[in-house]
């Protein structure tokens, strides 16, 4: 990483304001969202890890894993403030929860990733898997 001002810390919880703040940046935080589940969402993440500038002490990136804990983990809301972009702090968060992964015996790591970003991950060792990705969308009643 670049900046030797930020240390990655895999975490259990951290303030929910901060985190608030985060998902916003990456424009997953809708206003109607309750931040007080922010620390169930945290402690049910297989990982989480929170990039923090040390002359602040506030966090200015996040990521995190899912996982079954035995072979398989996904990796998602990984952001990084605009204002601290372009200094390999998000590749730092990716490192952070690859190694956590694999220490952990787990073979099979994915995420989806954004229009238009397949070329940062790629350099991580991520490959495009063949078909599309799919989501459930409930109907209204």
């Amino acid at each position: 990483m670049e900046d030797s001002s930020v240390i990655i810390e895999m975490v259990h919880d951290w303030p929910k304001e901060q985190i608030v703040e985060l998902y916003k940046s990456g424009g997953w935080w809708e206003e109607h969202y309750n931040a007080d589940g922010l620390d169930s969402l945290i402690k049910g993440s297989f990982a989480f890890a929170v990039a923090v500038d040390t002359t602040t002490g506030i966090a200015i990136g996040m990521g995190r894993a899912l996982s079954d804990g035995v072979s398989d983990a996904w990796l998602q809301d990984i952001v990084v403030l605009d204002d601290y972009r372009k200094r390999g702090i998000g590749r730092a968060i990716i490192q952070k929860l690859l190694d956590y992964c694999l220490t952990k015996g787990l073979t099979w790591i994915g995420l989806v990733a954004e229009p238009g970003s397949k070329e940062f991950y790629k350099p991580l060792g991520f490959e495009t898997l063949p078909g599309e990705p799919m989501v459930f969308k409930r109907k209204e009643c």
